[in-house]
Order: C-alpha cells, then structure tokens, then sequence
C-alpha cells in the first residue's frame, strides 16, 4: 500500500502542518533533459495523447524534486477541440485557432464536452498516476473562462486583449453566453478529473490580469463564483491563479475556493494587510532561479516567513519553471523549504 504524502493537502485546507508544502508551477517539462529528449521524439499533441508517456513527464518532477504534489502534464486547451474550436499548438508561438468567435451565433455553434468520449486520455493518465505511481496528491486543472475565451476571440496569443475586451464591451450577450458555454465546460472537465482521482484542481486564469477590477466584478466574477460554486461539492481542494492579478487577490479570496495564488508582484504580507484570510499559495519571482544560491535563499526565507506567519501556506513560484532553469536549483529549493520551515514549525 502506497503511502500519500497529504502535506499539500492538509495545507490547502488551512490546516497546520509540519513543514511547508512546495510544487512549481511547470514544474513538469522544458526545464528538464529528460522532457527535452522526449520532445525530439514527439510533439506535446503527442504526449498528452499518451497516457503513459504524460503520467512519466508529470511524476518526473516529483521524484527528481521531492515536491508535495504533482500538477497533471496538460495543455489548457486540451478540452476545446470538443467544442468545435480548432486549435493547433505552433512551436514558439503557442494555440493558434484558424476559427475565432466573432458573433453570438459562433458562441451557439459550439459544442459540448463529453470527457469520457473527448478526452479519455487525460482521464487515464490521472488513473495511472494516482492509482499506480505516486505518492503525493496530483493537482488536476483546467483554464478559466476569461483566459479560454481571449484565446478563442484573438485566435492565439495576444499581448493587450484588445479584440477580448471589445468583444466584451460591445457584444455583452454574446460574451455572457460564451462565459455560461466556458463555465459548463470547466465544470465538466473538472469533476471528470476529479472522479478520475486528481486530488486537488487549480484553475488558470493566466491573463484576467488584464482587466480592471470593475471589469472582473461584472464580466468575469459571476461565472467564477458559479464554476467554484459547483466545484465545491467535489469536496477537493481549489486553487485560483493568474499572472500579473495582484489587483484581483481580494476578489478571489471572496469566491467560495480554497487556495489564493500569487505571482510575485505581491508580498504574501501585503496580501494579508488586504484582507486575504484564505490559504496563499507563492510566490518566489521565477527568474530568481537563475541568480546565486545565496540570492535564492534569501528571498525564499523572506517568502516563506511571511508565509507562516499563519496556518494555510504553500510555497511556490509566481509563474512557471521556465526552460532555462537547472533542475538542480529546484531540487535544491525543495530541500531549503522542506528543512527550513520545519524549524520554524516544529518550535
């Protein structure tokens, strides 16, 4: 019988614990050699439809780190396909879709998902995961409606989101019905996760930072309260995150969800002082992995005792390993955390 490390877990819940948790945004993929000799031989299409391979690239980490948890190997466009949206991941590009919604009648096209139909490949790599190999809880997850939906009206990458936000602004019907279309689907795609064995979910909204906060309160913060809403019965815990969202901290911690993350603009303090009483979840600056040890855990103590200053803390990066980042710095991280916090906690 295996056992699971529920460190991550116990944190989530606000829970004390005995040290803190740690996992790294990307922390499965360009970083590592052995991801990148897998990535000679196939594209990440290729590796996401294979459950074997995709359950390997996401408990490498784990077992070169030594982490609390494992984030599911995944694109977050995984589920769109089923939606009639076609997509086509482009090396050094990103998604790139060939039929953008322009109107409301292109939102009423779209389809449904059926995730044993749809994607039984990710419901196997979560079964092979979490019933033969791990031994931490694996993060399942899924991308938020606003960030989904400026992929689907820019047709790719977009550096502003002028074409998201003029659709929002001047198509409020259409935008609503896309966000209800988005919503179902993050709900659907969840709970087959979930009831597939993931452990926890976070859910990506990696560019509603775009937005000003009165902007989120009424085109974005109704369907995340109906998505975290449904979720909750999942009894699992859930995580919001998105880059350069400072301004949003406070908004999330309202939603009925578990976990708050940060990037690194904001200190874990600051988001205190804001009046953030859920568990935090952050949120060392990435490109700090690549300056001296001696740098690196200077600001990771700073972090993590603002972290402990009350129970619910999990460390983490503000956004994700980026492919220059040596393995062994993260390795090295892990241990600091682990070793460090348990002599702050144990007193």
């Amino acid at each position: 019988m295996r056992q699971i490390n529920e460190t991550f877990l116990k944190a989530a819940r606000g829970e004390k614990t005995g040290h803190v948790p740690v996992w790294y945004m990307r922390q499965a993929g360009r970083s590592q050699p052995e991801y990148r000799a897998i990535k000679e031989k196939y594209s990440l299409f290729e590796i996401t439809h294979q459950p074997e391979l995709c359950a390997y690239v996401t408990r490498l980490p784990v077992e070169q780190y030594n982490v609390d948890a494992a984030i599911l190997y995944k694109d977050i466009m995984t589920p769109l396909p089923a939606l009639g949206v076609d997509v086509d991941i482009k090396a050094g590009i990103g998604p790139v879709i060939s039929n953008p919604i322009k109107s409301v009648a292109d939102v009423e096209k779209l389809g449904e998902l059926n995730p044993e139909e749809d994607v039984p490949y990710v419901l196997e790599t979560i079964k092979i995961l979490t019933e033969e190999q791990l031994s931490v809880p694996l993060i399942g997850f899924s991308g938020a409606p606003f960030t989904l939906a400026s992929y689907m009206i820019e047709g790719g990458p977009s550096k502003n989101y002028n074409k998201t936000k003029a659709f929002m602004y001047a198509e409020p019907k259409a935008w609503f019905a896309l966000m209800d279309k988005l919503a179902d689907t993050t709900i659907t795609y969840v709970k087959a996760q979930v009831k597939a064995g993931a452990r926890a979910i976070q859910i990506f909204d990696s560019w509603v930072g775009a937005l000003n906060v009165a902007d989120y309160r009424y085109y974005i913060k109704p369907v995340m309260e109906l998505i975290f809403s449904e979720l909750r019965g999942e009894n699992v815990p859930l995580i919001m995150f998105g880059v350069g969202a400072s301004h949003l901290a406070v908004e999330w911690n309202d939603l009925p969800l578990d976990v708050v993350g940060l990037d690194w603009r904001l200190p874990i303090s600051e988001a205190r002082k804001l009046g953030v009483n859920k568990t935090v979840q952050g949120n060392l600056d990435p490109a700090l992995l690549l300056a001296p040890w001696e740098v690196i855990e200077e600001r990771a103590k700073a972090i993590l005792d603002q972290g402990m200053e009350q129970s619910g803390y999990i460390f983490n990066l503000g956004h994700g390993v980026f492919p220059s980042v040596n393995p062994e710095v993260l390795k090295r991280l892990t241990a600091f955390v682990h070793e460090y916090s348990a002599s702050k906690l144990g007193r």
